[in-house]
């Protein structure tokens, strides 16, 4: 019977925690934050903030992953902490709408950009409708990435992490020379220094450019933060992903917590570069019906598209192009990412007798081919469902809370298993996992005050798997009676 094959190493590792973080969120989601913070200061802190949350996450999975350096990662961490069914609640919102979702999400911003150079695959060209569903081009070509992406992925683990690699430090290297290009060729030292004239006013509007709520403070200043943070906290999710992997990582217990410091750090500090140059080339308030990019600043940015905006303030014809071709390439690395790494926790879900029975077989290449195509299947339904946006303003909620609760879980298995091995302890310990802890505790908090919408949807997401865990355990416990 074939096993997982270890051809995972720290680089390919490291690729897979920064390539699956960087999506199109960077590109995008300093307008809607600048619009609720309303000024540069405040939405550098958020950023900062971001960083701080993330990194200090991936060091307290790395002593995780050193004593559980298994596939499933996170859904495993869980298991031995805090038993089964908080680990399928996990599991079931990974594969219902975290993993899924983004992969949808994702996949179609791919074919948006996609269609900036080809307009035929613009999301407004239908061509067809199956029972009420209008299906755009964009929508074909987001499903015919992720089944490509899924076939590639099925012939072994050393595809997935080639098209990882190739497309990482291809994003990566581009994300850094459009900071670079953006400093040097668009950079204006007036609107920097507008921009942070007053960089703690903060002052929230609309997407009419409506005045909401003037210089709040204390308490209601927090409540605008955490509220702000939502996007940059989608835009540097998905560093755990490399632990779903744990089987096939080369030395798991030395490169997955090294993989997560490096990738976590190389990208926190690549988004907040990202956005000094934003703050450098745009003014951040702008005007909903301004007809340059200029006048549309940083919070009024066309489609919040602020990496285009950018572009415009370029010198040459052609910037907007390469905008696309970059957000093109991170978007499909992303995707490529999400789809290796989800497919491993539901085959040890359903190695545990957790999740349907035939997604817990590798095929002759040593990867859980089934997997891999139910994750395709369901992924494909939500692009077509068109309601992967709405199901991702949803999933923060619900991705905080698990990151808290297993970090909650490293301080149980401190209690229940002091003697096992741990290769890697993480630093300042308790410090460092109450901070996380607390500073991911009050977003919580601050989602359930400002957004209480989209947190309690999430929670009602996660709790939907109770009847769905009842019956799992009960097929499963059955079938080892007849066994």
């Amino acid at each position: 019977m074939p096993g997982f094959k270890k051809e995972i190493t720290l680089f390919d590792a490291t690729m897979l925690v920064a390539g699956t973080m960087i999506g199109s969120g960077i590109f995008v989601v300093s307008a809607d934050i600048a619009r609720t913070v309303g000024s540069s200061g405040w939405l550098m802190v958020c950023w900062v903030l971001t960083g701080i949350i993330t990194m200090a996450g991936a060091l307290c999975y790395g002593e995780l992953a050193s004593m559980f350096p298994k596939a499933g990662g996170q859904y495993v961490y869980l298991k031995e902490s805090l038993g089964k069914p908080i680990a399928f609640l996990y599991g079931w919102t990974l594969f219902s709408v975290i993993q899924t979702g983004t992969i949808a999400a994702v996949g179609v911003i791919f074919a948006r950009y996609t269609a900036v150079i080809f307009p035929w695959f613009d999301e407004k060209h239908i061509l067809f409708d199956i029972l009420g569903l209008n299906i755009s081009a964009a929508q074909i070509l987001s499903i015919s990435i992720i089944v490509l992406l899924t076939f590639l992925n099925s012939q072994g683990v050393r595809n997935g992490k080639w098209i990882q690699n190739i497309f990482g430090v291809t994003k990566i290297g581009a994300l850094v020379l459009l900071i670079i290009l953006g400093f040097l060729l668009a950079a204006n030292w007036e609107t920097l220094s507008q921009n942070f004239q007053h960089a703690w006013d903060a002052n929230s509007y609309n997407k009419q450019g409506e005045l909401t709520q003037a210089n709040p403070s204390g308490l209601a200043l927090l409540f605008v933060i955490g509220s702000a943070m939502v996007g940059s906290l989608f835009s540097s999710d998905a560093w755990n992903n490399v632990t779903f992997a744990g089987d096939e990582i080369v030395n798991p217990q030395r490169n997955i917590p090294k993989s997560l410091l490096m990738g976590t750090g190389m990208v926190t500090l690549v988004y907040i570069l990202t956005n000094l140059m934003y703050l450098s080339v745009l003014p951040i308030h702008g005007a909903v019906d301004a007809t340059t990019a200029a006048g549309h600043g940083i919070s009024y940015a066309t489609n919040d598209r602020v990496a285009m905006g950018v572009s415009e303030m370029m010198p040459g014809e052609y910037w907007g192009f390469a905008i696309a071709i970059l957000i093109m390439v991170s978007t499909f690395g992303c995707v490529n990412g999400c789809i290796l790494s989800g497919s491993r926790v539901y085959y040890s879900m359903a190695s545990d007798g957790l999740f349907f029975g035939f997604m817990n077989r590798l095929n002759s290449k040593g990867v859980p081919a089934r997997a891999l195509w139910m994750q395709a299947l369901w992924a494909s339904a939500l692009c077509l469902s068109g309601n992967y946006n709405n199901l991702l303003d949803y999933i923060m909620f619900a991705v905080i809370l698990f990151y808290i609760l297993t970090i909650i879980g490293l301080f149980v298995l401190r209690v229940k298993q002091p003697n096992l091995n741990r290769p890697y302890k993480v630093i300042l310990y308790p410090f460092l996992p109450i901070l996380y802890i607390l500073l991911a505790g009050t977003f919580l908090v601050c989602l359930l005050v400002s957004k209480p919408d989209y947190a309690l949807i999430g929670l009602y997401i996660v709790l939907a798997g109770i009847p769905i865990y009842i019956l799992f355990n009960y097929f499963s416990k059955n079938s080892q009676k007849t066994v």
